[in-house]
């Protein structure tokens, strides 16, 4: 008999736990922003949650950081509880140089925040095209930060809004481009996808060898 009364109290505890649980409140505070250079949004890759910012609420005891995934035009959204935050990038993780400086700012219901670094390297003048079976492009590769190298540039096309080195249907990585006006081609002759595809999507990224992450240009509807 008393292990049927211990049973049943062990169910009841269970089910006010998990009410409990269900019970709370869902964050509803909107925190959105960018993530600029010189007052422009800084281009990434969007897909994989590849480039992260992280939040910090003053007032936890824990101090867990909150990840917040930057898109691929330099946005990012969030649902949050309202109160105080601190925001950094996260450690060696997108194309600009790892300072982690802290933003801070207070949440009450709605708040829009920039975060500004300063990438390796900047985009300038891109023009993006299709020639018959060649992708074209022509851009300036800007050096924000002296003495880092580049590595490769991408160039890639898609045939959905997302475009970067992992989400593509076609894609050439050229290693031995220098700083400056640079103009490219690509043959997609051999690539089924890229013939048979309606619609289009074309961009350019550049990578510096001090980060995984590339740098890119907005993306471009190309057909």
């Amino acid at each position: 008999m008393r292990n049927i009364f211990n049973y049943s109290c062990i169910l009841i505890l269970l089910v006010v736990v998990s009410c409990g649980k269900d019970n709370y409140d869902e964050p509803t505070a909107t925190l959105t922003g960018r993530v600029l250079y010189n007052g422009t949004p800084v281009q990434v890759r969007g897909t994989g949650e590849a480039v992260q910012l992280f939040l910090f609420q003053d007032g936890w005891p824990l101090r867990k950081e909150i990840p917040v995934y930057v898109g691929q035009d330099g946005t990012f959204s969030a649902k949050l509880f309202n109160g105080e935050y601190k925001m950094v990038t996260r450690d060696n993780n997108g194309p600009w140089v790892n300072s982690r400086d802290t933003l801070t700012f207070t949440l009450e219901g709605r708040a829009s925040v920039d975060l500004t670094v300063t990438p390796y390297f900047t985009l300038s003048g891109e023009n993006i095209s299709l020639s018959g079976t060649t992708m074209n492009a022509s851009f300036t590769i800007n050096r924000i930060v002296p003495d880092i190298k580049l590595q490769r540039v991408y160039l890639v096309l898609s045939k959905t809004q997302f475009v970067d080195e992992v989400n593509n249907v076609f894609r050439r990585d050229i290693s031995d481009v220098e700083v400056g006006q640079v103009n490219l081609t690509a043959n997609f002759s051999d690539n089924n996808d890229v013939q048979k595809a309606t619609i289009l999507y074309g961009r350019i990224g550049v990578k510096a060898e001090v980060t995984e992450q590339a740098i890119w240009s907005p993306v471009v509807k190309l057909r």
